[in-house]
C-alpha cells in the first residue's frame, strides 16, 4: 500500500480496487459456472453483472476503513470521490434497465 496521504492516491486506488474486485469476482463465477456449481440463469437480465458491480464498489469500504484508522483524510476523500463516481456510473449504466 502506498504510504501517502494524498487525494490522487485515494482516487487511483478507489477506482483500481473495485475494478480488480469486479474482475476477480466475475472470473470466480465464470469458473463456478463452467464447473456446474452455479446456474447461468439469473433472476433478470444482467443480474450477475449488476450485483457484482455493487459488491465491487462496496469493496471501497475496506480502503475507507484503512484510511480512517490511519487518519489519512485526503486519501479517504479521494476514495469517497471515486466511489461516488462509480456509483453514479452504476446508476447510469444499470438504473435505466431496472425501471
Amino acid at each position: 500500500m502506498l504510504n501517502r496521504n494524498e487525494l490522487w492516491v485515494g482516487l487511483l486506488l478507489g477506482i483500481l480496487f473495485p475494478s480488480l474486485a469486479f474482475l476477480l469476482l466475475y472470473q470466480i463465477f465464470s469458473l463456478l459456472e463452467i464447473g456446474g456449481a452455479v446456474s447461468s440463469k439469473g433472476f433478470s437480465p444482467n443480474f450477475r453483472e449488476r450485483t457484482l458491480a455493487i459488491v465491487a464498489i462496496a469493496c471501497n469500504l475496506i480502503l475507507l476503513n484503512l484510511y480512517r484508522n490511519r487518519r489519512w483524510d485526503l486519501a479517504m476523500r479521494g476514495v469517497v470521490i471515486a466511489t461516488s463516481i462509480l456509483a453514479f456510473g452504476w446508476v447510469i449504466m444499470f438504473g435505466v434497465k431496472l425501471l
